[in-house]
């Protein structure tokens, strides 16, 4: 199993814990339990812990683990929210009509760089050709001459599978140290010379991120305006799923998260109101305007 963080907002404690094996909290209808996506994890948290100084007594328990973990999870009942950066439609083995989307948030995602890469802007392809291996030195994109180390997400990173979606245009990625959440990832590029990875936007700011350097891509920067309306195209919706009928507990819990009075909380973390879009994305990658 993997070993994560449990945030428990009544209580305000943190400790260890693995992914849920079993129904642990059906039992009581004061326990909201949501998993998966590391993207959303820093929203989620913050949210279950607000929620749980409004109300006494409930407490919300927020895991990462990955998208394809909080997908699976909620589809087998063993917690009920499954935070996920892409559309259960587009998870294999995912029973997606069985469950019910709450769109919470967008997230934009970014490649980011060691601050010490003398490189600023790639084209598209010269993104796709490092992730690829067809580029191993920053020398061979205007910068030093230093070799590229890649650090990619593990299967079932909903960051991950957005990042290809977007970049990748089909090819695979060049086999990389892949690592199982957004904050690993910010720790390795930080601490890496020459190294290049993708994180969300919420993993971009802050004193953790002071030796990361977010990347344009063909000139256009990385910014929340850009993803608005789709200038800037590595962006998706956080979804807390649940089933077709959750408890009252979490269906609060998901209206609190999309509630005005979280909206400050939102944007601070660096994520986007889902009204605030200028266009929308439907599970085939379909981009409409508004």
């Amino acid at each position: 199993m993997k070993k994560g963080l449990f945030l428990m907002s009544t209580a305000g404690l943190v400790f260890a814990g693995g992914l849920l094996g079993g129904n642990v909290y059906a039992d009581s209808s004061k326990q909201v339990t949501a998993v998966g996506s590391t993207a959303l994890q820093p929203l989620a948290a913050q949210a279950a812990d607000e929620f749980g100084s409004k109300n006494p007594g409930v407490t919300v328990n927020v895991q990462g683990g990955g998208s394809g973990a909080g997908l699976s999870q909620v589809g087998k009942g063993n917690v009920t929210i499954g935070n996920s950066d892409i559309f259960a439609e587009q998870k294999d083995g995912i029973k997606a009509n069985k469950l019910k989307d709450h769109k919470v948030a967008v997230v934009g995602i970014t490649p980011v760089v060691n601050a010490d890469v003398k490189v600023s802007s790639l084209t598209m392809s010269q993104l796709r050709d490092i992730f690829t291996g067809k580029i191993t030195n920053w020398k061979d994109v205007g910068g030093q001459d230093q070799e590229i180390s890649l650090v990619n997400r593990a299967q079932g990173s909903g960051t991950r599978f957005t990042f290809e979606k977007e970049v990748m245009d089909g090819q695979a990625t060049k086999t990389s140290q892949e690592q199982d959440d957004n904050g690993a990832v910010q720790k390795i590029v930080s601490k890496t010379p020459g190294a290049i990875s993708y994180l969300a936007f919420s993993y971009t700011t802050g004193d953790q991120a002071k030796n990361l350097k977010p990347l344009a891509i063909d000139k256009v920067k990385p910014t929340v305006k850009n993803v608005k309306d789709n200038k800037w195209s590595i962006w998706a919706y956080e979804h807390m799923y649940t089933t077709k009928k959750p408890d009252k507990n979490t269906t609060k819990f998901i209206k609190f998260v999309k509630s005005n009075s979280m909206k400050s909380t939102v944007k601070k973390l660096g994520y986007i109101p889902v009204n605030e879009m200028k266009v929308t994305k439907n599970a085939n990658g379909d981009v409409t305007k508004k």
